[in-house]
């Protein structure tokens, strides 16, 4: 849930704002940073207090200096995940607590959220921080981020600790070795650390980041168009024995009055015979050469 909290407040634009903390942290419990009503603090500090010793007291107080409400943040936050195709995922509070409402999500989209999470710089920094201390008109507060793996793990980038006496032990993390990035979720397993090291050893060992297609030298033999291109480099994570079984295809749409960039098809990479990654394939139209006008009194009379 505080993922989510997050992205929604580095994405509002006011990560650089002064926040009034309110007396909506009085419903605050359990884990906190300790806050007090009408202290100044800066709303980057609040998400490091959020997201590195998962303050429930900052998640609110960022609620309602993003939004109007803590109802209206909340909202934000069931819109952003259904953008994400989260498709099992419905949020209740900016916290997570679960004992008045019911805050659900699965492992699989939770690592969701978290590949679109880091790839917000900003979110990358904070959760990659093993040590962050803020200064407010009241306090100094020193902050040591509660994911242990940034300690205990060379290869961990970030990532994320929860528990409610209800879901138990809850862990989201991301790993980077070589050029390959993983993302390991645990839900009610008390030890999560442990598990997340051995499954990035698996990872790790046995899982390779292949380069499918190239933007830069991409070609595609039809008989509509010239200059087709993709926007982006294709990757996708594969063992070994797996390389050999990628294939492409493309689906073209015959268009008239085309202008430059317009979508034109779409490519599909398969693995064996299941579809895992669709991108969408543009055509570059170069703009002929305005003629000057000495230029067409010449042709004219050649003609």
């Amino acid at each position: 849930m505080k993922i989510m909290t997050a992205v929604i407040a580095i994405e509002s634009g006011k990560v650089d704002q002064k926040v009034i903390v309110s007396d909506e942290i009085l419903k605050a419990y359990g884990s906190n940073i300790y806050i007090n009503v009408n202290e100044e603090i800066m709303l980057k500090d609040l998400i490091y207090g959020l997201m590195l010793r998962s303050g429930n007291d900052a998640a609110l107080a960022i609620a309602n200096f993003v939004s109007n409400s803590t109802e209206e943040f909340v909202s934000l936050m069931n819109n952003k995940a259904k953008e994400l195709n989260m498709t099992n995922t419905y949020f209740c509070n900016p916290h997570g607590l679960d004992e008045k409402c019911e805050n659900i999500s699965t492992a699989r989209d939770m690592a969701i959220l978290t590949k679109y999470a880091n790839s917000i710089p900003f979110y990358k920094e904070v959760v990659g921080t093993k040590r962050y201390i803020a200064k407010t008109n009241l306090k100094t507060y020193d902050w040591y981020n509660k994911n242990k793996l940034l300690s205990t793990y060379e290869y961990t980038t970030g990532g994320k600790t929860g528990f409610t006496e209800k879901a138990k032990r809850t862990l989201v993390t991301s790993a980077t070795k070589d050029d390959l990035n993983l993302i390991v979720v645990t839900l009610n397993d008390p030890n999560d650390f442990q598990t997340h090291k051995q499954l990035y050893e698996y990872g790790f060992n046995n899982y390779k980041n292949y380069l499918i297609l190239s933007k830069d030298n991409f070609e595609l033999i039809n008989d509509y168009y010239d200059n087709l291109y993709i926007k982006d480099d294709i990757y996708y994570t594969l063992k070994e024995e797996e390389a050999d079984q990628i294939s492409v295809k493309y689906k073209l749409n015959k268009k008239k009055d085309l202008k430059n960039n317009d979508k034109v098809g779409v490519l599909e990479v398969y693995l064996n015979k299941t579809l895992i990654i669709e991108k969408n394939i543009y055509v570059s139209i170069k703009e002929k050469e305005k003629e000057s006008i000495f230029r067409k009194i010449l042709n004219f009379f050649k003609w």
